[in-house]
């Protein structure tokens, strides 16, 4: 009899105090609405996809806006620059080429070519002509000075799933937005293509393909370096038909480890035209000085503070 009082008076107590608004509060959350996957697609169908894509693109053509910021969470600050208008040239397998031009007066800001060997970098207003390796081991603490063409030709562009070096493995997932102007968290269904890449040292994690269940197009990109870390995610919205292939006009590359972003929007573009050896030709500069870059993105000056031609 004692115990049940003991159990009656603490019921007692606990509904008092479930009771008392002094000891709670209640907050609004966003709603969370999950939207619908409209379409569906298997592995197989979503790697043709990428595949197809990879194989209808030869050459590209376009005219473009560049919109470039530096900064982030290790910097504590973002620096964003003006816009400028651009060109890219690209032909397969490996030929890139980028030009800025500065804003009104529309001179050279830079141009820069790569292949499969390096890359070449005119900057005119500095005089100066840069040469090195496609890719860079050891970031520069200046993080536009890390700014390879290959990082812009892999974001840009799909490679396939080659079936000799690489397995493709399905997941499903959701890109989460925040809109605060409807005050709800809203999860839009995705499928993953993880490709999973055989390099020299074994298997490893090499890149990952969003795409959205809206329209079963690709709209993200992750691409990873051997030690599993995200060295470079790619958006694509926007997409538009050119020439019987859909490709996206506004893509943003951000860069984590340099903490920069490359945003490019498509102005005009022609897929498969032609292009010749001369407009990916680059040569020094009359009077400017060569600055030669090794792996570690070290300079390594030329006797007498550098070669000038």
């Amino acid at each position: 009899m004692v115990r049940r009082t003991h159990i009656g008076t603490a019921i007692v107590l606990f509904s008092a105090l479930l009771s008392t608004s002094c000891l709670f509060h209640s907050h609004r959350v966003p709603r969370r609405i999950v939207l619908s996957a409209d379409r569906n697609a298997s592995l197989q169908q979503l790697v043709n996809s990428v595949n197809k894509q990879a194989e209808q693109i030869k050459t590209v053509n376009a005219t473009v806006d560049i919109d470039t910021s530096v900064g982030g969470s290790k910097k504590g600050k973002v620096t964003e620059y003006q816009q400028i208008r651009g060109y890219i040239l690209v032909r397969k397998p490996e030929m890139f080429r980028m030009i800025g031009l500065l804003p009104v007066v529309r001179n050279r800001a830079f141009d820069m070519v790569s292949d499969a060997n390096g890359f070449k970098l005119s900057i005119p207003a500095k005089s100066r002509f840069i040469v090195g390796p496609p890719e860079v081991t050891h970031p520069s603490a200046n993080a536009l000075e890390n700014l390879r063409p290959q990082v812009i030709y892999d974001a840009l562009l799909l490679r396939p799933v080659d079936p000799q070096t690489e397995i493709a493995v399905l997941e499903q997932s959701a890109e989460v937005v925040n809109d605060v102007k409807k005050k709800q968290i809203e999860e839009s269904p995705t499928y993953v293509v993880d490709v999973i890449h055989k390099g020299a040292n074994g298997w490893y994690l090499s890149r990952k393909v969003i795409f959205s269940r809206a329209d079963l197009l690709a709209h993200r990109q992750l691409i990873y370096d051997l030690d599993g870390n995200m060295v470079t995610e790619a958006r694509y919205e926007a997409y538009k038909e050119f020439n019987g292939v859909q490709f996206p006009t506004d893509i943003d590359i951000w860069r984590p480890k340099e903490e920069y972003s490359i945003g490019i929007t498509v102005v005009k573009l022609t897929i498969n035209g032609p292009l010749s050896d001369e407009q990916f030709a680059l040569t020094q500069p009359p009077g400017s000085q060569l600055v030669r870059l090794d792996a570690n993105g070290n300079t390594q000056p030329a006797p007498g503070g550098g070669e000038k031609k």
